[in-house]
C-alpha cells in the first residue's frame, strides 16, 4: 500500500518536504540522463518523456511546487559542462565551461558537475542532489 497521498490532493509546507525527500525512481533517474542521447539536436521524445516521468514521480507534488529546472552533468565532452531542463520541459542550452548558467539555476551547477550526483532539481527555495541509485540530499538556499 502506497503512503504517497492521492494526485491532486493539497499538501501542507511539512508534507511537500518529505515527499521531495523520498528517493526517486529508476525511471525518472534514466530519463534525465536520456536527455543527452541526442546530442546537439533537442530530442524531444526523451524531453516529452522527462516530462511524463516528473508527472509520475511527483503526481502529489501540484506543478507550482514541481522543480523549476534540473541542471545535469553533460555528457558531450569538452568543452560542455552542463545541461539545463526548464519547468515547461525545454532543454534550455548546453553550457560550455566558461558560460554562466541563468542565475536561479547557476546555483545547482558546482553538484551537478560533482561525481556523486547524476542530476540536481532546482527549486525557488532549494536545491536536490540525486544520485545515480535515486537517493535525494537538500540544500536550502
Amino acid at each position: 500500500m502506497s503512503t504517497r497521498p492521492r494526485a491532486g490532493a493539497a499538501l501542507a509546507p511539512a508534507q511537500v518536504e518529505a515527499r521531495l525527500r523520498q528517493k526517486r525512481s529508476v525511471a525518472y533517474v534514466a530519463a534525465v540522463h536520456k536527455l543527452d542521447a541526442g546530442g546537439h539536436v533537442h530530442d524531444r521524445h526523451a524531453v516529452d518523456a522527462l516530462v511524463a516521468a516528473i508527472r509520475e514521480e511527483l503526481p502529489d507534488i501540484a506543478i507550482d511546487q514541481y522543480p523549476v529546472g534540473i541542471v545535469a552533468r553533460c555528457h558531450l565532452g569538452a568543452p560542455y559542462e552542463v545541461h539545463t531542463l526548464d519547468r515547461q520541459g525545454n532543454i534550455i542550452q548546453h553550457y560550455k565551461t566558461f558560460e554562466p548558467l541563468p542565475p536561479l539555476l547557476a546555483k545547482g551547477r558546482a553538484l551537478a558537475v560533482h561525481p556523486h550526483y547524476a542530476f540536481v532539481e532546482i527549486y525557488t527555495d532549494k536545491v536536490i542532489a540525486v544520485t545515480a541509485a535515486g537517493d535525494t540530499a537538500i540544500v536550502k538556499g
